[in-house]
């Protein structure tokens, strides 16, 4: 096995050198605020987690760096929120068919920063420029009676998914009248993110672009008191501490966080199908916010289930996804590759051996060897698919999400036992009932909470229309997609309450 030519780090980036030059140097990347790129922050090394080769990572700005560019932000909001719609579509649309014409060097980048196999890393570019696109014919009648918020919008997103869910919020809030903030991922995605705002920003989009850690820059990205919106994405506990920041201040708030999204199985036969959603649902090794880590099965089923379940996780294929056998093959076609990094894969690692070591049952483990691997390269952020039967309520694999490749299944005897299980989260995104009758959905499904809840099928965070949320503590503040992410980031009509999830209600769309 080896590398396909044209496919290594050194590569990618010669090629964002030649795309983007002003934001792209020979010893690192660049941060943009102002309207300007500037080689401010510090540079810190960055690792890919394909096989730790050495790649560019963040150039981190301090508090007063950040500041300088939320102020710089401010100024572009003032200007830009004035400039005409037809100005900004036809903006919106150049950017869109920048990146477009970019494509496949957007999805090597993600390849190397986060681990997604090719097929996935293209969809998550795909999926950023068709919905830009739907927003494009929509907006005329989205924004009809509406105007752009005080200030600018401060994004801050997890690695997982910087085309899909970072840059194609960015471009809306962006065609929806609004400045933009968006923080690069601390974990990856920044050369990404980088190249697809040099190329926005070249058509005229008012896209500030900054580096930094979390805990240093959240009193400026998230307190900044100029600040129209904050938007984000990520884990619970992040989400809470941006939550409690946000109290007092009164201000626009998304704040999508992570929840164990549970698929039951009650009444039900089709095992076919099901063997195929369950290895679907391995796509990118679970690390998305609408993963489904937890099967909740009727123990009379069981026995089928299993059999289903096992011949799906067998055929599942894992390992590098630039990895061919001859330099003229296609990249391979992979469920997923790495995790984020080492450490992660070791957390899950040490999860799994506390629940087994509990009384949880291993029904699945695979080997890392039966990875598809290039010879000799480092292996530490891959973990192998894993399966554990009642994982002890002492483990965090029986109340959280993992965000990796491991699944956790629980046996139920009664519906209310299948719905104290389904909830054990305290609120999900998706959740999935598979159950042959239409009516034992209709009288379920209301009883799970979750945001969108799929009979014999997954539910995702969808695209155009779809509207996205969450229940409980898996989301705060208003919810998005669809007209409702517009709606989210402008000001319409005197007193107007948006859907979402706040401190003393919740109003559904």
């Amino acid at each position: 096995m080896r590398l396909k030519p044209g496919t290594a780090w050194p590569d990618a980036y010669d090629r964002c050198r030649a795309a983007a030059p002003e934001a792209f140097h020979d010893d690192r990347v660049l941060n943009h605020w102002g309207g300007i790129w500037h080689r401010d922050g510090r540079p810190v090394p960055g690792f890919s987690p394909l096989d730790g080769t050495a790649i560019a990572g963040p150039p981190r700005l301090d508090r007063a760096g950040a500041g300088r560019a939320v102020a710089g932000a401010v100024e572009e909001h003032r200007r830009w929120r004035h400039v005409p719609l037809a100005e900004r579509k036809a903006m919106v649309a150049a950017a869109v068919d920048a990146l477009a014409a970019h494509r496949d060097l957007l999805a090597l980048l993600l390849v190397w920063e986060i681990g997604k196999p090719w097929r996935t890393a293209r969809a998550d570019v795909d999926r950023c420029l068709d919905g830009v696109r739907w927003y494009l014919g929509e907006i005329d009648r989205m924004l009809a009676g509406r105007a752009p918020l005080p200030g600018p919008v401060s994004n801050i997103a997890s690695w997982n998914y910087p085309m899909s869910v970072l840059m194609h919020a960015v471009l809306v809030q962006a065609l929806s009248g609004n400045a933009v903030i968006a923080k690069t991922p601390t974990d990856g995605g920044l050369c990404c993110l980088t190249l697809a705002c040099a190329l926005a920003v070249r058509e005229g989009l008012p896209i500030t672009l900054v580096s930094g850690g979390g805990a240093e820059l959240s009193p400026v990205l998230v307190g900044g008191r100029a600040l129209g919106c904050v938007s984000f994405v990520g884990g619970r506990d992040a989400g809470a501490k941006v939550a409690t920041s946000l109290a007092d201040l009164g201000r626009r708030h998304v704040l999508e966080q992570e929840g164990l999204n549970c698929w039951g199985v009650w009444e039900y036969g089709d095992w076919a199908l099901l063997g195929r959603q369950v290895r679907a649902s391995f796509d990118y090794g679970k690390q998305r916010c609408t993963a489904y880590p937890r099967f909740v099965v009727q123990r009379a089923l069981f026995h089928d289930f299993l059999r289903a379940y096992l011949e799906a996780v067998d055929a599942l294929r894992f390992g590098h996804p630039l990895a061919v056998a001859d330099p003229g093959d296609p990249l391979p076609e992979l469920d997923f590759g790495p995790l984020i990094h080492a450490s992660k894969a070791k957390e899950l690692a040490d999860q799994v051996d506390e629940a087994v070591a509990r009384g949880g049952v291993p029904i699945h483990r695979a080997a890392l060897a039966d990875g598809h691997f290039l010879p000799g390269q480092d292996i530490s952020a891959y973990f192998a698919p894993t399966a554990i039967l009642n994982p002890p309520r002492s483990s965090p694999l029986h109340h959280a999400e993992p965000f990796g490749p491991v699944d956790t299944i629980v046996l139920v005897d009664t519906e209310a036992e299948l719905l104290a299980a389904m909830n054990a989260g305290n609120g999900a995104l998706v959740a999935t009932l598979s159950c042959d009758e239409e009516e034992t959905f209709r009288r379920l499904a209301p009883e799970v909470r979750a945001f969108k809840v799929g009979h014999n099928r997954p539910r995702s965070r969808g695209d155009r229309e779809e509207l996205f949320g969450g229940l409980g503590a898996s989301w705060r503040g208003a919810f998005v997609g669809g007209e409702l992410l517009v709606r989210a980031v402008t000001e319409g009509p005197a007193g107007e309450r948006p859907p979402g999830n706040f401190p003393h209600c919740t109003l559904l769309p």
